[in-house]
C-alpha cells in the first residue's frame, strides 16, 4: 500500500484535513470549522501535526509520483521519480510563506489518479490520491470545471467518516485556490509536447508555479522531460489516452 498506516488513519480525520487544505490559517473551509478550532489548537490530539512523511504513488514501470509532506513546517511538495532520474525532481510545493503548487493541469492529474487506481486498486478513483494531490492541479479557460469539482468532492467524500456531519473539505474549497478561469493564463507547447503557463494582466489571481517557462536543458527550471515520463507511463497503464490532454 502507498499510503503509510499512520497516514491512513488520519485520512479520516477532520483535524488532519484542516490542516493539510490551510482551513485552520484562514484557507478557504475556515468558516465551518466549528468546534475543530479547539482541537487545532491543542497538538496533543493532532499525531500527524508534527510528522514528516514522504508517499509515492506508482503510476506504472517504476514512475511515481511522490507527495512529501512536512506537517510541522505546513509544508507539502510534489516530487517525481522516474527510472531515470538520479534524484526526485519537484515539481511544485505549497505552504504558508511562498507557495508556487500549481504544476499540473488537471487533465494531467486526473490521468495519474486513474492510473494510481489502475496499479492499486485499494487507492480508488476519486479517492485518496486525488484528495492528496488535487492541491497540485488548476483549472483553466478550457477546463470541464463542473466535472473537476465533482471529482473532487467524490474524493473528499470517500474518506469522511459515516457518522461526521461537522466540517469536512470540499471540491468548491479546493477551486478557490485552483481556478484560474478569466486570469489571461495561456498555455504554449513546444514540439517534443512541453507545456508550460504564461500569464499576462490578471484581475484577481496570481500564478504562482515553475512551469512558466520551456524546457532549459539544464537542471534549472521545471523538469518537463520528467512531467512527460510519468505522463507516458500512465497513459501506458490505463491502456489509451483517457480523457485528452488539453
Amino acid at each position: 500500500m502507498a499510503i503509510p498506516s499512520a497516514l491512513q488513519e488520519s485520512l479520516h480525520d477532520p483535524v488532519f484535513w484542516a490542516r493539510f487544505t490551510f482551513a485552520y490559517e484562514e484557507g478557504p473551509g475556515a468558516d465551518r470549522l466549528g468546534d475543530l478550532v479547539d482541537l487545532l489548537n491543542d497538538d496533543d490530539d493532532d499525531d500527524f501535526a508534527d510528522s514528516a512523511v514522504d508517499v509515492a504513488f506508482e503510476v506504472g514501470d517504476g514512475h511515481h509520483a511522490v507527495l512529501s509532506m512536512d506537517a510541522s513546517a505546513d509544508s507539502y511538495s510534489l516530487l517525481f521519480t522516474t527510472p531515470d532520474l538520479a534524484e526526485p525532481a519537484e515539481l511544485g510545493w505549497d505552504d504558508l510563506a511562498h507557495w508556487h503548487p500549481h504544476a499540473l493541469r488537471w487533465s494531467e492529474l486526473d490521468l495519474m489518479c486513474r492510473a494510481i487506481a489502475t496499479r492499486d486498486p485499494r487507492l480508488r478513483h476519486p479517492g485518496a490520491p486525488l484528495a492528496l494531490l488535487c492541491r497540485f492541479a488548476a483549472v483553466f479557460d478550457d477546463d470541464d470545471v463542473d466535472q473537476a469539482v465533482a471529482d473532487v468532492d467524490a474524493a473528499y467524500a470517500a474518506l469522511r467518516p459515516a457518522q461526521w456531519e461537522g466540517y469536512w473539505p470540499c471540491g468548491a474549497d479546493w477551486l478557490a485556490r485552483a481556478d484560474f478561469r478569466g486570469e489571461n493564463v495561456t498555455w504554449q507547447r513546444d514540439e517534443t509536447g512541453n507545456q508550460w503557463a504564461r500569464q499576462d494582466d490578471h484581475d484577481d489571481e496570481p500564478f504562482y508555479s515553475t512551469r512558466t517557462g520551456p524546457d532549459t536543458g539544464t537542471s534549472d527550471g521545471f523538469p518537463h522531460a520528467p512531467l512527460r515520463a510519468v505522463l507516458s507511463a500512465a497513459t501506458a497503464t490505463v491502456g489509451g489516452p483517457g480523457r485528452p490532454l488539453s
